[in-house]
């Protein structure tokens, strides 16, 4: 009940629904009890067993409503069949059955036609508040995740919610007073048949409930699974080429078919629970019936209490209850499954973006003066990457910041973006930290060219235009033009209208990065930064791809990651970076006259 509570949000948008559903619901378990009571007189009449009455009886209060009803009953039927004949009795009595029967039916029509609006509604509404805290939180987030768990959590755990938890709300409504309402008309007929039901029906709920222990926590871990698998399609797909350039298909298929195997055998472990729910609770509802037969017949034949139309009546109320109660024990293993799918969605749903814009952030639109980094640690998970670190890069300068693999440069970029926030010190622009900023405007004076070229399967024009959405064609034609892109784009069948594929891989790796530096140039920011913008691209396409990135950093103030120093040899200020720490700083020629790392990783590049 406690993921119910924190589901139900969800809900409120679509109460009108739930109201009308509970509406039919009511009208269903009331036509559906009336439908059994609806054939005692026709079948007194059948068996000539109404008891005549010519006087129209008077109502003297609720007390003696049963007494009322059947007096009046009995008077209509005397009074039809002395009149009409009892062809013509019988006649309305089956026009009556029909009309409560199919009432009965329409409501249970209308019923699930307005439930079906809230559980879609609910899903929909579910799976954009999953989105849209997926890409939300952090990026550290997403290191501890399985991206399949997360999809998996998105798609199959959220359609468990909406087909199996939401039907606590049948399960609240419909069945339980179809069988409240069957018990008191029960009750009406015979309390003595009905109390001795009573001391049998407890033994039936203990025996169903047995059945659905263990349930959740296998549902859960059949959910983790899936997770599981899920994840191994998507890095199988992602990483096809390594896959099977390093002939290891056998290897991958193996890891998913243990997973697949896994998620077999714990499927056929619940499904066969929920199967044994229904047989086991029609089974245990028919011992109450076939003591019913044996008491209730008691009661007809020798002790003479009961006449037979009612018995039969009767013995049709009590088999109305079986249905509802198979759909309670149905439902009742579907909310513990739901509850397994519940809490994993409220895991992504309830954890806490840690960072986010403060409430009255300062907006910034404009980079007027410099970006200081003071004095800063930083770690990943324990060990630290950034150790008292701190820079300053003032406006128009380019500083490239160099060093080996682990340095920490590509830390500095996530720092600065606030993918990440420092454990220690600050990182400040215009004398404002950007912690105090709105993150949306920080990262609106940022553009960032990753190592990693990440496109989208859609069009060239969808993927540039990504930081300027309201962009016109020239506008991106100008940008491919600067980012040395526009003549091989010019030459596709389609122009910038062309879908480039998965991840781009239509293109060549220098066209995929000269497109992603064409998206920073439409966006126009006042900083750039670019993580290791070549350092996967073959000498040719680095050459068209330099071009591009020089075109871009003119009159702007620029962040540059570099692994290869010959890039960078016309920045205003290097900084040489070694285990997190600043070992030296100044321009190319004075950095080769120290002699010292910055030196080394000349000659070392020069010999390769």
């Amino acid at each position: 009940m406690i993921n119910f509570k924190k589901i139900f949000p969800f809900i409120i948008p679509y109460k009108k629904y739930a109201y009308l559903n509970i509406f039919f619901n009511v009208l269903y378990a009331l036509f559906s009890t009336l439908s059994f009571v609806s054939l005692i007189p026709m079948m007194q009449v059948l068996f000539d067993q109404t008891k005549r009455n010519t006087v129209l009886p008077t109502y003297k209060g609720i007390w003696e409503l049963k007494k009322y009803g059947e007096d009046y009953l009995s008077y209509y039927i005397t009074n039809t069949t002395d009149t009409f004949g009892v062809g013509h009795t019988l006649s309305i009595m089956v026009a009556v059955i029909i009309v409560i029967f199919l009432l009965k039916n329409l409501s249970d029509y209308m019923a699930m036609f307005f439930i079906t609006f809230l559980r879609n509604g609910v899903l929909r509404d579910m799976r954009n508040a999953m989105y849209k805290k997926t890409i939300d939180l952090p990026l550290a987030f997403f290191s501890e995740k399985r991206k399949g768990d997360v999809i998996a959590r998105i798609s199959a755990d959220v359609n468990e919610v909406q087909t199996s938890f939401l039907s606590i709300l049948e399960l609240i409504v419909k069945e339980p007073l179809t069988i409240i309402f069957t018990i008191t008309t029960m009750f009406t007929i015979s309390m003595k048949l009905t109390l001795f039901v009573f001391i049998f029906i407890p033994v039936s709920g203990y025996v169903i409930s047995l059945i659905g222990k263990q349930l959740k926590k296998k549902s859960t871990k059949a959910q983790q699974e899936q997770g599981i698998f899920l994840s191994t399609i998507e890095e199988t797909l992602g990483g096809l080429k390594v896959v099977k350039g390093y002939n290891s298909e056998r290897y991958f298929n193996r890891i998913f078919q243990e997973s697949t195997q896994r998620f077999f055998t714990l499927s056929n472990s619940i499904g066969n629970r929920q199967n044994l729910a229904s047989p086991a609770s029609e089974f245990m509802g028919i011992m109450v019936i076939a003591i019913l037969l044996w008491y209730g017949g008691h009661m007809v034949l020798i002790e003479k209490t009961l006449n037979g139309a009612s018995f039969i009546a009767y013995m049709g109320l009590a088999y109305n209850i079986l249905t509802p109660a198979k759909s309670i024990s149905k439902a009742s293993y579907a909310v513990k499954r739901g509850n397994a799918a519940a809490e994993r969605v409220l895991e992504i749903l309830d954890q806490e973006n840690t960072i986010k814009s403060k409430v009255n952030a300062i907006k910034k639109d404009s980079f007027d003066t410099n970006i200081v980094i003071k004095d800063i640690n930083f770690k990943y998970e324990d060990e630290n990457v950034l150790k008292h670190f701190s820079l300053e890069v003032k406006k128009g300068q380019t500083v490239a910041l160099v060093g080996q693999s682990g340095s920490g440069k590509s830390t500095i970029a996530n720092l600065l973006t606030r993918f990440y926030d420092v454990n220690e010190g600050t990182i400040s622009i215009d004398g404002v930290d950007i912690k105090d900023m709105n993150i949306h405007s920080l990262r609106d004076l940022m553009g960032l060219v990753t190592q990693d070229s990440i496109l989208f399967n859609d069009t060239i024009k969808a993927n540039i235009s990504l930081g300027k959405h309201s962009a016109t064609d020239d506008e991106i034609i100008e940008a491919l033009k600067i980012a040395n892109a526009y003549e091989f784009v010019n030459e596709l069948p389609l122009g910038i209208y062309t879908n480039i594929g998965d991840s781009g891989n239509k293109l060549s790796g220098g066209q995929k990065q000269r497109l992603s530096i064409a998206r920073a140039v439409l966006k126009n920011p006042p900083i750039m930064i670019l993580d290791e913008a070549t350092s996967a691209l073959d000498t040719e396409s680095e050459k068209f791809v330099q071009v591009a990135l020089e075109n871009m950093m003119q009159n702007r103030t620029s962040i540059v990651i570099a692994h290869r120093l010959s890039t960078i040899q016309k920045a205003d200020l290097i900084v040489v970076m070694q285990k997190g720490k600043i070992v030296e700083q100044g321009k190319h020629e004075e950095l080769i006259a120290l002699n010292g790392t910055y030196n080394k990783l000349v000659t070392m590049q020069s010999f390769e």
